[in-house]
């Protein structure tokens, strides 16, 4: 099993940047296909951006020329780059596999909240 501990959320204003960081616990991560999601109050997980083991991207529409993932294999990390928040983005972010089954566990997220 391999856990992953997200951080790097806040409060930011609307046009402004953040930067999240995923961890994970072992080093079984730089083979792992991996994805941020997030889940606004009253909705459903949503995949935000992926990226496989080795670097290929994708992204949800809602997100496409605004966010950016990436990861450091060397630090068991991958990253979410997000510029022109806006107010709809406001989410606690998570990060899993790109496809996680239900014996993977998610971790406590951060949350993001782009206001005024």
């Amino acid at each position: 099993q391999v856990q992953f501990v997200e951080s790097g959320g806040g409060l930011v204003q609307p046009g402004g940047s953040l930067r999240l960081s995923c961890v994970a616990s072992r080093s079984i991560f730089r083979i792992i296909n991996m994805g941020w999601y997030r889940q606004a109050p009253g909705q459903q997980r949503e995949l935000v951006a992926s990226i496989t083991s080795d670097g290929n991207t994708n992204y949800a529409d809602s997100v496409k020329g605004r966010f950016t993932i990436s990861r450091d294999n060397a630090k068991n990390t991958a990253y979410l780059q997000m510029n022109s928040l806006k107010p709809e983005d406001t989410a606690v972010y998570y990060c899993n596999k790109r496809f996680p089954t239900v014996s993977d566990s998610w971790g406590q997220g951060t949350q993001v909240t782009v206001s005024s």
